[in-house]
């Protein structure tokens, strides 16, 4: 029978999990306060774990928030480690995920669209 999911999947699991709590109790860089981070994709080998984050204002700009979890990538990195007892810790790598702003566009573009229809049936 096959697992349900796999190591590679469990792993980004509790990479995440563990990135988002030193996030929000450990770091004390004040760019990193509205960021949540989204998703992870591990590498086959798991050298290399890409981060995907989110910022809590959607409209922001992302790159002082790329530029402090760059910056933390170390700490993170190393207090990564010892919360997940694997032998290799994955490089971080981190990257904006744009799609709640991109789905804030789109919703408004809707709702102009559905505006103009009543305003036109109205007429």
């Amino acid at each position: 029978m096959p697992r349900e999911f796999s190591r590679n999947q469990r792993l980004g699991n509790q990479v995440l999990r563990t990135l988002n709590e030193l996030l929000r109790f450990e770091t004390k860089d004040p760019r990193l306060k509205m960021v949540s981070l989204n998703s992870v994709d591990l590498s086959r080998d798991l050298s290399v774990a890409r981060i995907h984050f989110i910022m809590l204002d959607p409209n922001g700009d992302p790159a002082p928030v790329q530029e402090g979890l760059e910056r933390a990538s170390g700490f993170l990195r190393s207090r990564l480690g010892s919360e997940i007892k694997i032998r290799h810790v994955p490089e971080l790598r981190f990257a904006h995920d744009d799609s709640a702003a991109e789905a804030q566009r789109i919703s408004s573009l809707i709702d102009a669209a559905l505006d103009s229809e009543t305003r036109n049936e109205k007429q």
